[in-house]
């Protein structure tokens, strides 16, 4: 037995990318072209959490299948970018029955941080199919008190 997914909004998501894509193509579009945030790479997004600290910001992303030399971060203007890809590969054998499943596609996340982000101290682990990332807050500029002298 096959399962099917139905998606009754794939239409239209269709009919936005093309008409998106019909505008792009018009001349001078590219004047006002947008970042590639908008460009759907695969239908699979992985989940994000995402926690403020007193201190840092973590990012933790679930991203089972995927080796962690496969992934890309970027930092560009206050912007975290986050690609990879997942290549699995899924075999059952049972009473002469085979059955193969394979699930691979890219993957692109991209975060706005604020202003209170320090994007030089920024780091990355991942391990077990999860990616973390640490992103520590600046120094905040504390209040001194000037002495005004008579």
């Amino acid at each position: 037995m096959n399962i099917v997914r139905h998606d009754p909004w794939s239409v239209f998501d269709r009919f936005n990318r093309e008409f998106n894509a019909l505008l792009q193509s018009r001349p001078g579009a590219q004047d006002n072209a947008q970042d590639d945030s908008s460009i759907v790479t695969s239908r699979w997004v992985p989940a994000v959490d995402i926690k403020e600290d007193a201190d840092k910001f973590v990012l933790i992303a679930d991203i089972p299948g995927v080796d962690p030399k496969d992934i890309e971060i970027t930092m560009n203007r206050s912007v975290l970018t986050i690609k990879g890809e997942r290549h699995d590969e899924k075999r059952d054998e049972a009473d002469g029955y085979t059955r193969l499943e394979r699930t691979s596609g890219l993957f692109y996340r991209r975060f706005s941080l604020p202003d209170s982000a320090d994007d030089t101290r920024i780091s990355a682990k991942g391990e077990h199919g999860v990616l973390t990332i640490t992103i520590p807050k600046k120094e905040q500029a504390q209040p001194r008190r000037i002495a005004v002298e008579a």
